[in-house]
């Protein structure tokens, strides 16, 4: 049992890692054939994203002012 134990870490620690350098060499290789956003496109993606929470977050607000007067005409009426 622990031989079989230490057998399977001696197998483990035979398993060669890629050197540091090869890595980063592949890493470059793949980043070269990503298909990249142009400067235009990602200025008019954050326009839309920025405008998009803009008008859902002024939604947000406007729903939240509707509850907190009706919440508020609720209370009134009660007392």
């Amino acid at each position: 049992m622990i031989d079989a134990k230490l057998r399977d870490l001696s197998v483990k620690d035979s398993v060669q890692r890629p050197k540091l350098g090869a890595v980063i060499r592949e890493y470059k290789e793949e980043l070269k054939k990503v298909s990249w956003t142009s400067k235009e496109e990602l200025k008019l993606f954050t326009k839309v994203v920025v405008g998009t929470t803009f008008v859902f977050g002024l939604g947000i607000y406007v729903v939240d002012l509707v509850i907190k007067g009706a919440l508020h005409l609720i209370g009134r009426l009660v007392h």
